[in-house]
């Protein structure tokens, strides 16, 4: 008998767990947003980024990435905004640094562009439903960088707290901490929305619902010192623990995960071995229940989720309760948007 083989197939229903077990928060994984459109499901926006149909990455580009050792936009354009800064100090006449940041801006630009959902496609009971659902939570952790989430607070502003509450719509940490009643909305690898600047500053881009997802494509002169965007899209572990350590909003997020208490429900989210930063946050974070939703693909699938998550906490006093995503809100079929060919 295979280990997985130990556990039964049966999954709670979620209205009924919520009743019996209320979750002060939940932690929000890419299964959410392939539940409204399907071109979410894809392994690698790098790999993307290779074969896009306009301007993909040329070998000179891929070269950058791979002497940096790494997979992550953000880390790369901030080593080429940096070298040109550099370059420009030192009167050394080198355009390469600026050419090349350009390129790799753009090639994630037309990437996203061809993934993401646009917004005219967005159907307002989903919208609807995202909120509402949102708000059920004290704190909201989301661990997607696409702009569903951003776009579902934006249907009902009063009742979400995204952190970023300054004139020029920054993240500053005194003002982060008072939670009040609204729910508290931490986007755990950034977002699309959201940028930084040298000094690992975090800022939302302000705008509405349909120009959000345009404005991410304006690709500005890195002689204006723009911001990089902040989302960590891909990568290691390890390398995502830099992005985070390196801004003190993702560090600021992080460490809001590791001190959750009691409660916490996990909507799709695999926590796969990329995820091991989110999974020793978890670990370490003073839970007594965590309510895993799986998806009922099959009952063996079923069973070897159940212990994929068992194995995670298997040593952390926490239990465990396994939901079928169908029936939250978030996981029903009635949000999902068929992909234009």
């Amino acid at each position: 008998m295979t280990p997985f083989q130990e556990f039964d197939a049966e999954l709670e229903d979620w209205n009924a767990l919520r009743t019996s077990t209320p979750c002060s928060g939940l932690l929000l994984g890419n299964g959410a947003s392939m539940a409204v459109w399907h071109d979410f499901y894809y392994d690698s926006l790098f790999e993307k980024t290779r074969s896009v149909a306009e301007k993909p990455l040329s070998q000179t580009e891929l070269s950058v990435f791979e002497a940096l050792g790494t997979r992550n936009f953000e880390h790369v354009l901030s080593a080429l905004k940096t070298a040109s800064k550099v370059n420009k100090a030192l009167a050394i006449n080198s355009a390469s640094p600026r050419k090349r940041y350009y390129a790799i801006k753009e090639a994630l630009i037309n990437s996203t562009q061809d993934v993401h959902i646009p917004w005219r496609l967005m159907q307002p009971h989903t919208l609807a439903c995202w909120q509402e659902a949102l708000a059920q939570y004290a704190t909201v952790y989301c661990a997607n960088y696409d702009l569903l989430t951003p776009w579902a607070l934006m249907q009902a502003p009063k009742r979400f707290n995204d952190l970023f509450n300054t004139p020029g719509a920054t993240f500053e940490l005194g003002d982060s901490l008072s939670k009040g009643k609204t729910t508290r909305v931490l986007y755990l690898h950034g977002a699309l929305h959201l940028v930084k600047n040298q000094e690992g500053k975090a800022r939302k881009c302000t705008g509405n619902e349909s120009t959000l997802l345009s404005n991410f494509a304006i690709n500005h002169s890195i002689s204006a010192l723009d911001d990089v965007p902040l989302f960590v899209s891909e990568s290691t572990s390890d390398d995502k623990r830099k992005s985070i350590r390196h801004c003190d909003y993702l560090s600021f997020c992080h460490e809001q995960l590791m001190t959750h208490k009691d409660t916490l429900c996990i909507f799709g989210h695999s926590l796969g071995e990329q995820d091991q930063h989110l999974i020793d946050a978890l670990r370490v974070a003073p839970l007594k229940t965590l309510c895993i939703s799986i998806y009922p693909r099959s009952e063996a699938f079923i069973r070897f989720q159940k212990n994929h998550y068992t194995q995670l906490f298997a040593e952390k006093k926490v239990a465990l309760r396994f939901y079928n995503s169908k029936t939250h809100p978030l996981g029903s079929t009635r949000h999902r948007v068929p992909v234009e060919e």
